[in-house]
C-alpha cells in the first residue's frame, strides 16, 4: 500500500513538472515571437540606409520635434558589429519592456544623432550576447533616420552597477553599451559589462 501510494505521488510529481516545463516552453516562445516581430517593424520604420553603405555623420543633428517627443518605447534605430554578427533595432527607454524587445537608448543620454556620450542597454543573453567576444577595434553602426552612424570600440571594461561613471559626458560623439556579466551568470548578475566607441568617418 506504502508503495503505491509512493508511486501515485512520483507520478503526480511528473505531470507536474512536465506541465511547469510546457508553461515556461510556451512563454519562451511568446516572449521570442514577440521580439521578433517588434524588431521586424523597426527594421522597417527606421533604418535610414542599408547597414552594409551607412556613411558617417560628422556633426550632430537636431530632431524636429526635439528628443522629448521620442516615447519610450518607440524604435529609433539599429545597431550593427559586423565582426561578430549582432543587429539589433534600438528602442528609446531601457525599462523591462523595451529591453523584452529590442536594445534600450538610456533616456538621460544623448540619442547617437546628438553630440555627447549615447548610452544603450541590452540583455546579456539575448540582442547582447556576442559582446562576450567584442575587441578593441571593432567597428560599430548605428542607422537612425537622422543619420547614420559608424564607431569605433576604444575600451571594454567591467564596473559595478552604481559606477555611472561610464555615462559621464565625453568631448567627442561615444557610443557606451551596458549589459551584465559575467555572461554566464544565473540569475541577477553582480556586474556590468561596458563598451565603449567612438564615433569616427566611414571609408
Amino acid at each position: 500500500m506504502a508503495s503505491e501510494t509512493a508511486r501515485r505521488r512520483l507520478t503526480v510529481i511528473e505531470r507536474l513538472l512536465i506541465l511547469g516545463a510546457v508553461v515556461c516552453l510556451g512563454w519562451c516562445v511568446f516572449v521570442v515571437a514577440r521580439a521578433w516581430r517588434y524588431q521586424s517593424r523597426a527594421t522597417a520604420t527606421t533604418s535610414s540606409a542599408p547597414a552594409t553603405s551607412m556613411p558617417a555623420v560628422e556633426t550632430p543633428v537636431e530632431t524636429p520635434a526635439g528628443p522629448s517627443a521620442l516615447p519610450i518605447g518607440e524604435p529609433m534605430g539599429r545597431i550593427e558589429v559586423p565582426r561578430l554578427h549582432v543587429s539589433a533595432a534600438v528602442a528609446n527607454g531601457d525599462d523591462d519592456g523595451t529591453l523584452t524587445v529590442a536594445i534600450g537608448h538610456l533616456p538621460d543620454t544623448p540619442f547617437p544623432w546628438e553630440a555627447g556620450n549615447s548610452a544603450l542597454a541590452g540583455h546579456r543573453d539575448t540582442f547582447f550576447r556576442q559582446l562576450r567576444n567584442i575587441r578593441v577595434g571593432d567597428d560599430m553602426r548605428v542607422a537612425t533616420p537622422y543619420g547614420d552612424f559608424t564607431y569605433q570600440v576604444s575600451r571594454t571594461l567591467i564596473v559595478t552597477p552604481d559606477d555611472l561613471s561610464v555615462l559621464e559626458p565625453t568631448p567627442e560623439p561615444t557610443l557606451t553599451l551596458i549589459t551584465c556579466y559575467p555572461f554566464s551568470y544565473v540569475g541577477h548578475a553582480p556586474k556590468r559589462f561596458i563598451v565603449q566607441a567612438v564615433r569616427v568617418p566611414a571609408f
